[in-house]
């Protein structure tokens, strides 16, 4: 029997001939049946007394030669007791499988939002903290993976991305969450291991010590100075936030989720609802007239949003404010590299700024602390219910001629000087 060559099937082809099969010898033999796209590559063997037959291939694809190659190899595979068609169909089982497995398998994305919908929402009182470490801090670094194929060395990789940019205390938060997403991961069968559990806070940021950290008078004026010199990178309404977190001493999350609804201006009064602060106590803040200022020109700004600090662009939660870590990150970004020789803060220190200041300036201690929401202690807090709302205005209008001075770039020497203290905690 003579071998094929390349001519006569390109004849063959050209021809529009069709064949049943025309052999090669050694079980190779080519087809090309009615209704057949093109010209096909095919193995004949016997196996176990049954005479079995698989595909190779196209003759668009595989030449001539190495499909010789190909049934050389596969005889040769034959003559050991393989069974080569049945080999291919269960790599083809396989392959299907393992599709089928990967489109079902859950990303660590999705494993975190699937956590944060029915562990977190409805649940915490300020949910967009965690589902700020969630789309900032573990979705880009491992959002893309599958649950199943995280290991510890991917975890590490991303707790210390967050520390190299000098946020220990949120790396330190990321592994707190990574730790729990996966453990919800395993009660749902997701995973089997949590590839987070053999981490603690000295693998992330290290322990938490009680902060000291307060702006002096000098740093607040060189602060606002930086947010003047970059305000075509640093908005007025990053500028606005600072000033108010530093003006009213409240919690960052209370003033970026903030409601209009919450406030009335003509009154120069923020009700700031129970199911919004740390202490789940209900507080009303008087406003400055600073602050008056400051947020009806936020509300200007904020074209009929709902909220004072509107989400600026689409988020994939579709939260209806900024992000959390968005004044953070323009702090950073903008603000902290040209103030070189002011250390490092947070904006968790604009409280203890607000409140060491408010001291230097001769406030009762137990004014200062129901300015910042602080449920007075012992027996005086048991039994004493009053709210010190006049005190309290009184003490925010001095402290906000303070800092508009300090705003201004000036320092009103007539106005008590601080005292070089340690700070109130």
């Amino acid at each position: 029997m003579s071998k094929l060559t390349d001519i006569e099937i390109r004849g063959w082809i050209k021809a529009g001939e069709r064949f049943e099969g025309r052999a090669d010898g050694d079980g190779l033999y080519l087809r090309f049946r009615e209704g057949d796209t093109g010209a096909t590559w095919r193995f004949r063997y016997r196996f176990n007394g049954k005479q079995r037959v698989m595909n190779l291939g196209s003759y668009a694809v595989l030449s001539l030669a190495n499909a010789r190659k190909a049934a050389k190899d596969l005889s040769a595979r034959v003559a050991m007791g393989y069974d080569v068609a049945g080999e291919k169909q269960e790599r083809k089982r396989d392959a299907v499988a393992k599709i089928e497995e990967d489109k079902n398998a859950l990303t660590v994305a999705q494993l975190a939002d699937e956590y944060f919908e029915r562990m977190i929402l409805g649940r915490w009182k300020y949910p967009n903290i965690v589902r700020s470490r969630i789309e900032n801090d573990i979705k880009p670094q491992i959002g893309k993976m599958k649950a199943e194929d995280v290991k510890p060395r991917d975890i590490d990789t991303m707790i210390q991305t967050v520390v190299k940019r000098g946020a220990p205390t949120i790396a330190n938060d990321v592994l707190r969450w990574a730790k729990r997403i996966f453990d919800f991961g395993i009660k749902r069968h997701v995973v089997e291991h949590n590839p987070a559990s053999a981490f603690d806070l000295a693998d992330a940021g290290g322990k938490e010590d009680a902060r000291d950290r307060w702006l002096t008078r000098e740093e607040i004026i060189k602060l606002f100075q930086a947010m003047r010199d970059k305000a075509g990178t640093f908005t007025i309404e990053n500028l606005y936030a600072v000033r108010l977190l530093l003006l009213l001493a409240v919690r960052k999350e209370e003033l970026i989720a903030a409601q209009w609804r919450e406030f009335d201006l003509d009154a120069a009064m923020w009700h700031l609802p129970e199911e919004r602060t740390k202490t789940s106590a209900a507080i009303d803040i008087p406003l400055p007239a600073t602050a008056v200022e400051t947020l009806r020109e936020l509300q200007r700004l904020a074209c009929s949003s709902a909220y004072v600090f509107p989400a600026r662009k689409m988020q994939s939660r579709m939260v209806p404010h900024i992000d959390l870590n968005t004044l953070n990150a323009a702090l950073a970004k903008h603000i902290k590299p040209i103030l070189k020789d002011v250390p490092n803060f947070t904006i968790h220190d604009f409280r203890r700024t607000a409140r060491t200041h408010l001291a230097a300036l001769g406030i009762e201690p137990h004014i200062a602390e129901r300015c910042l929401n602080h449920k007075l202690k012992g027996i005086e807090g048991i039994y004493n219910r009053h709210d010190y709302y006049d005190e309290r205005r009184k003490a925010l209008d001095e402290w906000s001629r303070l800092l508009s001075a300090l705003e201004k770039g000036r320092v009103d020497y007539n106005v008590i000087q601080l005292k070089k203290s340690k700070p109130v905690a």
